[in-house]
């Protein structure tokens, strides 16, 4: 069932967002080479703790971080461990607040260091991407037309788009009715309508858009090794259009 927002309580996502969004900004300033993804995760956790909210994903199924921190051809649901963020590398990460009683969920992929060429188009693209998505986000129109203009611009640029993860609803709960696949086609699914809060989160593969989840149970990975990148962003249908809530 999906669950329609009403004024007060998107007002409520959109404060819970706003430290997600604010969060994301620092964490760009602290990705470096020689940090771990680990420190990343304790600076979050605290930054979150010290606005009254709680991070959405620690415990969330037993997982074990405040953060999801997925390195190169690691896609999503890294997991912060003492490893070292190394020059040229590039780190998704993924973070959820609780506050007020509802969730709020946006990734980015960053740049440690100098990276390649390849890996700044990458990045770049997969962020375009949601934006090319958002432009369908109205009332009226289907979940299908967003999937499909991301993954039409994605293809487009020679990179596939992940199908065994997708968005989701969000509110009280932080995965919520109707999943928002990254691909599909245009006048299908779910109808939008005013109240809908979605997580709209593009995951581009360099290569195929097969994945393979290690035998930690949650970091999910390229099959063929090559770079992946993340951008999602919590998002409320209003009836002017779209609202981004996860940033500044």
């Amino acid at each position: 069932m999906i669950y329609l927002k009403s004024k007060s309580e998107v007002d409520k996502i959109r404060r819970s967002g706003r430290i997600v969004a604010e969060l994301l900004n620092l964490l760009e300033k602290q990705i470096r080479p020689g940090i771990t993804t680990k420190e990343l995760d304790k600076f979050a956790e605290e930054f979150i703790i010290s606005h009254g909210a709680k991070p959405s994903f620690k415990g969330y199924y037993g997982y074990p971080g405040s953060l999801c921190t997925s390195i190169n051809e690691e896609v999503v649901h890294g997991i912060p461990s003492d490893r070292i963020l190394k020059e040229g590398d590039i780190i998704s990460i993924d973070c959820g607040v609780f506050y007020e009683g509802f969730h709020s969920d946006a990734a980015r992929t960053f740049a440690v260091g100098h990276i390649s060429e390849e890996a700044k188009r990458l990045i770049d693209i997969t962020e375009k991407s949601f934006y090319e998505g958002i432009k369908y986000a109205r009332a009226g129109n289907r979940i299908g037309d967003i999937s499909n203009a991301i993954q039409t611009f994605v293809e487009s640029n020679g990179y596939s788009v992940v199908r065994d993860y997708v968005g989701h609803g969000i509110g009280k709960e932080l995965h919520e009715e109707p999943p928002v696949p990254n691909y599909g086609k245009a006048g299908r699914g779910p109808k939008l309508a005013v109240g809908m809060v979605l997580a709209i989160e593009p995951m581009v593969n360099m290569g195929t858009f097969a994945v393979i989840e290690l035998d930690d149970g949650w970091t999910v990975v390229t099959a063929d090794k090559k770079l992946s990148a993340h951008y999602e962003n919590t998002i409320a249908i209003l009836e002017n259009g779209p609202e981004i809530l996860t940033i500044i």
